[in-house]
Order: structure tokens, then C-alpha cells, then sequence
């Protein structure tokens, strides 16, 4: 309940924190009519006060003779209309002045600012431009959106690239308070809008190996610190990238061939988690009648298998950590710590 909540203040905190930082990029997109809307104001009162008191007709003051310009660019007079013909030009000659110079910029400021579907890009970079030690996820495809899933249910700050999303993906991710940049992440100002530069970690998920690659080396390039965790198709290709550059690099399909085979041969075995560059899984597997398995210590198990028995369990009880003299027994079960390829051999045995 506290996390939900904590999430809730986050999310609404960003939400009012790119609402302002939209608002003074419009204010900076829309400044020059502004400029000059305002430098008219001010000359036209001036102008005013001058005359105003020079025709006997004075106001009070250069305050009051600039509010006074001001409600007449609007159609909204306030006080007498003067009698002085030179002073009543002013109350026809202002509101053309506002509407050259403001009425224009305003109603187009007034949609953009109210109407946020019809620049949602914008809107999108402006959240993403207060975030900061988050993560940047390139390519929101299946893949790509169970992993976007997965961190934000860890609470994590997600900032979301995809040129060309599926608009179902796109309105989910966003409903979870996540911005969407639709651009092309292989260009450094698509990253930099992402907030390349603050973020802490960018995942990389689109199918294309090449394209993954450019766009690690370019993020690296903007930010040296930044920790790249990368799709791969190819497996030495990964392993490759992991000793040269430093680079998490997975093979989604070597990752998932593991569990379908685990499970079809009645075995279950948990996605790998990476420590210090291991990808390492849980297994838990029922010893069979006949298997190699059967008879031997649970240190001889670790030996020869390079794994680590978490737990064995019986018809009675379990056994966490259990001791390295611990004989084995058909039908008992075992949860197992260790890399894939490990575990392939273990299960086969088994």
C-alpha cells in the first residue's frame, strides 16, 4: 500500500514537473509576439500619459495609462472615452496592435497548452526531461513491453523510444505513467530527449542486432556511465560484446529455449539473472527411480555440476542448505542455483 502510494506521488510530482517545463517551453516558442505585444503596451502608454496630460485629460499615472492600453487591446475600456481626437485614436488603434501581434499567438498557445494530444511528442519529451538516474527502454515491441512491466512494478523510472509503436502498446505504457518518444533512436537527439545524459541504465530490445549496436555505442558516447544491457540474437555475438565493451548482451531466445525445454521434460526453471556478468537460473526438479542423481552427496552434486543445491525437499520436510555430506534420494526434490548450460547437463543426467 505505502509503495503504491509512494508510486502514485511520484508519478503525480513528474506529471506537475513537466507541466511546468512545457509551459515555459511554449512561453519561449511564443515569446516574440509576446515581446512585442509587450514593448506596444508600454510605449503606447507612455505615448498616452504624454498626451493624456497635454489635452487636459490626464490618468493616473504611467501604471494606470498601460492597464488602460492593455483593456482596450481586449475590446474592454475602462473609464470615460476622451474627447480629444488624437486620444481616441488610441481606443481603435490598440486592439489592431493586439490582434496583430497577441490574439494569434495566444489562441495557438491557449491548443497547444490545453490540447496536449495534438503535440503528445512534445508533451512526451518534456516529462521525459525530468527524469533523472532512470532507464531508457529502446523498442516497444512484446519484448519490450514485459520488460517496461517488469520495472515498473520494481518502481523504477522508465523513459520508453520506439520510431513506429503500436498504438495498444503505446496507450498501456503510457496509462502506467511512462513517456513514449516516438523517434529514431540511432540519432543522438532522440536520446538526448530521452535524457541520455542523466539516465542511469538504457535497454536495448528492438530485433535488429545491428541497429542495437549503434545505438549502445552512440549512448555510451553521450554518456560514458550509462550501463547497456542489450538483445542479441547471436550468442557468441553476445559474449563477444560482454568482453569488449563491457555490455550486458542477452540472447532472448537462448534465455527462453532453457525454460520451454525444462518444462516440457516436466522441470521448472526460472528466467537467468545476471551477477557480475553470470547469467545464472533456479532450477527445481523431482530426482527420478534410475537417475545419476540418485545416491551421491549434495557437495558431489556441486562438483561435478558447478552448481549450488538450495534446497532439498522430501514427503516430510525441507532442507535449506542443506550439508554437503547429504545423500541424495530418488523422488526427492531439488532447487538448484546455476548457469544454463549447467543446469542443461544436471537435467539431463537427471
Amino acid at each position: 500500500m505505502k509503495a503504491t502510494r509512494r508510486h502514485f506521488n511520484q508519478s503525480l510530482f513528474r506529471r506537475w514537473q513537466a507541466s511546468w517545463r512545457d509551459t515555459l517551453v511554449l512561453l519561449r516558442q511564443f515569446r516574440l509576439p509576446l515581446l512585442v505585444f509587450a514593448a506596444a503596451l508600454l510605449g503606447a502608454g507612455a505615448l498616452y500619459q504624454q498626451l493624456a496630460m497635454r489635452f487636459g485629460e490626464p490618468v493616473d499615472g504611467f501604471v494606470a495609462a498601460v492597464y488602460l492600453m492593455l483593456t482596450i487591446a481586449f475590446l474592454q475600456p475602462a473609464g470615460e472615452f476622451p474627447h480629444h481626437p488624437i486620444l481616441q485614436v488610441f481606443y481603435f488603434f490598440m486592439p489592431v496592435i493586439g490582434l496583430l501581434t497577441l490574439a494569434q499567438g495566444l489562441a495557438d498557445f491557449g491548443i497547444m497548452l490545453f490540447n496536449r494530444r495534438a503535440r503528445s511528442k512534445e508533451w512526451e519529451m518534456a516529462i521525459a526531461s525530468t527524469f533523472s538516474n532512470h532507464i531508457i527502454l529502446v523498442g516497444l515491441g512484446h519484448l519490450g513491453y514485459r520488460v517496461v512491466e517488469k520495472l515498473h512494478f520494481l518502481d523504477e523510472a522508465v523513459v520508453v523510444i520506439e520510431l513506429d509503436p503500436a498504438a495498444d502498446l503505446v496507450n498501456t505504457t503510457q496509462k502506467m505513467g511512462i513517456p513514449v518518444i516516438q523517434d529514431d533512436a540511432s540519432r543522438p537527439t532522440a536520446l538526448e530527449a530521452a535524457g541520455i545524459a542523466k539516465a542511469r541504465a538504457i535497454v536495448l530490445c528492438s530485433q535488429n542486432d545491428a541497429l542495437n549496436l549503434k545505438i549502445a555505442l552512440k549512448a555510451r558516447s553521450l554518456n560514458p556511465d550509462v550501463k547497456v544491457i542489450i538483445r542479441i540474437f547471436d550468442d557468441d555475438f553476445a559474449d563477444a560484446l560482454q568482453a569488449q565493451f563491457g555490455f550486458i548482451a542477452m540472447s532472448a531466445t537462448a534465455m527462453a529455449a532453457p525454460a520451454f525445454a525444462a518444462a516440457a521434460a516436466g522441470t521448472d526453471i526460472t528466467n537467468p539473472i545476471n551477477i557480475e556478468g553470470q547469467s545464472l537460473s533456479l532450477a527445481r526438479l523431482q530426482v527420478k527411480s534410475g537417475s545419476h542423481l540418485a545416491g551421491i552427496s549434495v557437495g558431489e552434486v556441486e562438483k561435478n555440476y558447478d552448481v549450488s543445491v538450495v534446497m532439498i525437499k522430501d514427503s516430510l520436510q525441507q532442507d535449506m542448505h542443506p550439508s554437503a555430506e547429504r545423500r541424495i534420494q530418488a523422488g526427492e526434490t531439488l532447487v538448484i542455483l546455476g548457469g544454463l548450460s549447467q543446469l542443461n547437463i544436471l537435467l539431463r543426467d537427471n
